[in-house]
């Protein structure tokens, strides 16, 4: 596979170091860049060819990779429009629709849209992954060795679904470090010393989710099992219930997959109108 990226920010760096581990050899892969103190970080950390725009070695690339900032993508298209036929199209812009991407490269259809999210950064990623049916097995493969690189990967049936997916995976480490915020701050205020209680907090949720990685008994069983009836869990758990806590944060997982939709229209409309 030769491999091209075009943009060299935080997540195509995270892909590129994941794919060098897993033996993908430096030259096979080409960046173009805008920023040119990410060039040189890039060409430093990992000996790979980065240019300030698609070149000849962007496009002998059989795969690229589409990592600029939802808002820059397509201008950041326009020097490919047209020139990619037969090869394979991996976006990992949040928001970005397939019938919006393929109108700004031409009409271009082998396409694979993938959510990534920030654990990717240290290889603990995962990410959703969706091609309409003119991707065949192999280019799915494809895909899928690049984001595996840096984590797991599920495919789902029909591209809205990238919407709950954002709203769960790629939005959800937010989730769990506001919840070791909270959870740090109660222990400080009911008299723990603040680096304590932050540690208390970290180790916990860390341990709970390698524990629950590792289990084959379902989260709820687990949970169960620390539940003590009249016990102290009971306890926190009674008032989570008395506050209809799961119903508000479902209500707040639907409200930022229906902010994926909308953004995902927002961004194609307004690239229409530029």
């Amino acid at each position: 596979m030769k491999l091209a990226f075009i943009g060299g920010g935080n997540m195509a760096s995270a892909l590129i170091g994941g794919l060098i581990a897993k033996g993908m050899k430096p030259g096979a892969i080409a960046v173009a860049e805008t920023v040119p103190a990410a060039r040189r970080r890039l060409a430093a950390k990992f000996k790979v060819r980065a240019s300030p725009a698609p070149d000849a070695r962007t496009f002998a690339a059989d795969t690229l990779v589409l990592a600029v900032k939802p808002q820059d993508m397509r201008a950041a298209l326009v020097p490919l429009a047209g020139k990619l036929e037969g090869r394979l199209v991996v976006s990992v812009a949040a928001g970005i629709r397939l019938k919006d991407l393929s109108r700004w490269l031409g009409g271009h259809a082998k396409l694979v849209r993938c959510m990534p999210n920030t654990p990717a950064l240290i290889g603990a990623g995962i990410a959703g992954l969706y091609a309409p049916a003119g991707v065949s097995a192999a280019e799915r493969r494809r895909a899928e060795r690049i984001l595996t690189a840096v984590g797991k990967v599920v495919w789902v049936k029909d591209e809205a679904l990238l919407d709950p997916v954002t709203a769960v995976s790629a939005s959800g480490p937010a989730y769990v470090f506001w919840f070791i915020e909270q959870l740090a701050a109660a222990g400080a205020e009911l008299g723990l010393p603040p680096v304590v209680a932050a540690q208390l907090a970290l180790e916990t949720v860390l341990g709970s989710a390698r524990l629950a990685a590792q289990s084959k008994e379902p989260p709820a069983v687990l949970r169960e099992r620390v539940t003590s009836r009249g016990g102290t869990t009971a306890a926190a758990l009674q008032v989570f219930a008395d506050q209809g806590l799961a119903e508000r944060f479902r209500r707040a997982v639907a409200a930022a997959s229906r902010r994926g939709a909308e953004m995902g229209e927002e961004l194609g409309e307004k690239a229409g109108r530029d």
